[in-house]
């Protein structure tokens, strides 16, 4: 009984942290401050598990209740209420690290702040208990639901503990399934804008300098159509020269001096982006780009167009990573995958319908029925990642602005390069 009432005080400690807010960050040292101190060496191992860690004083644990002899006088009930002044509740080491078994990867700042709450907390329930708090309905209520949170989060643990055994035959089966997932390729790619940077300038400039005239609705039409024949005139020249640089570069031309030539054409005024993109995996470009994985070395691919610009890669290398390499990597994919699965098949096992006269309609846009999510995994070392807003290849710096490999929907044309 003594190690399931501190049960339940260690679970409202839990409780405790989780909902208090986070004290504030203390103020770094002042220059010329004298160092914190080193980190003491841990001792507990050296600690007898029968030995006392936490000793509160005042406070007794619920005692059974005791039939008094016949004969004998039953004690006042004021002096039953009163402590004895020896009255303490003392935790062991061993008691007090069965219930860190409650807490995943209870480190030593964890077990420092539960040793600093348990004892307010078994002063705190104590009380309540002899003001009747645990008999009341409403005490009844809020065990049922913790209930249920500590069985929900004990099985979202054993879920997560299950799916990390995965078979090595499964690693194995899933590689040799998979084997394009595990070439990794040394690739070169050039950029060439969709328009003319400095074009978009000078309209700008006109622009600013007639924002206070009022043009009629014909002269509108006509500004609007002669823009429009310089946009599509200046994008077909970029197009034109894309190729050009591509059948360049098919000759054997260097790429980074072709780069250096389009931006120059494209009249931008910032750097030209690394044309290197080392250890690239197919997650590293979007679908649209796949293709060039289907080059050989040495070759070159045709011009890929999309809305961002124009992208013409070259295959400088490719291998087949081995099983080793990636082992840890499938690992972390297969147990992301059990996980899922095991988590879907309790989310749909089984369905909700609400009384919308006491809860009211669901509105357009609200959320529906919590599901419990599966966690993410972390990615694997060094692993390709797909690219957010269109990122750039794996391990290289995304040139500025727009010059990124182009996301699966077609971003929006670059914004023009402010000369300085």
């Amino acid at each position: 009984m003594r190690k399931s009432w501190l049960l339940c005080v260690l679970l409202g400690t839990l409780s405790w942290g989780q909902a208090a807010p986070g004290a504030p960050r203390p103020a770094p040292p002042a220059p010329g401050a004298d160092k914190p101190p080193a980190a003491q060496a841990d001792t507990s191992a050296s600690v007898p598990d029968n030995a006392p860690v936490i000793t509160v004083k005042g406070v007794c644990a619920p005692q059974p209740k005791t039939t008094a002899a016949k004969g004998t006088a039953a004690k006042p009930a004021a002096a039953a209420k009163t402590p004895p002044a020896d009255c303490k509740t003392v935790i062991t080491k061993a008691e007090f690290e069965t219930l860190l078994k409650a807490i995943p990867n209870a480190n030593p700042q964890v077990k420092r702040n539960i040793a600093g709450r348990i004892p307010m907390f078994i002063a705190w329930s104590n009380e309540a208990k002899k003001q009747g708090i645990d008999k009341t309905p409403q005490f009844a209520e809020m065990m049922k639901l913790a209930k249920m949170q500590i069985l929900t989060s004990g099985l979202q643990q054993k879920v997560q503990e299950d799916a990390a055994k995965v078979p090595e035959q499964a690693i194995a089966d899933y590689y040799k399934k998979n084997p394009e997932a595990y070439e990794q390729f040394s690739l070169e790619r050039m950029f060439v804008p969709r328009t003319k940077q400095a074009e978009t300038e000078a309209k700008e400039e006109k622009e600013e300098e007639k924002k206070d005239e009022k043009p009629t609705e014909e002269q509108l039409k006509a500004k609007q159509a002669e823009e429009k024949a310089k946009q599509e005139a200046n994008e077909e020249a970029m197009s034109k020269l894309a190729e050009s640089l591509r059948a360049r570069a098919a000759a054997g031309e260097d790429f980074t001096q072709l780069q250096k030539e389009a931006f120059d054409a494209a009249g931008m005024k910032i750097q030209s982006p690394t044309v290197s993109m080392p250890n690239v995996r197919r997650a590293g470009l979007p679908p649209a780009h796949l293709s060039v994985f289907d080059l050989k070395p040495g070759e070159v691919s045709p011009v890929i167009n999309d809305a961002g610009g124009h992208y013409i890669y070259k295959v400088k290398s490719k291998e087949q990573l081995s099983l080793d390499q990636v082992k840890d990597e499938i690992r972390r994919t297969l147990q992301s995958q059990r996980q899922r699965e095991a988590m879907d098949k309790i989310n749909n096992s089984f369905t909700v319908e609400k009384n919308d006269a006491y809860f009211g309609p669901e509105q357009a846009g609200m959320p529906g029925a919590p599901r419990m999510p599966a966690p993410r995994m972390a990615p694997a070392p060094n692993a390709p990642v797909a690219p957010a807003n269109g990122g750039g290849g794996i391990g290289q710096q995304p040139p500025p602005q727009m010059q990124t490999p182009p996301p699966a929907q077609a971003p929006a044309p670059p914004p023009a390069a402010k000369p300085n």
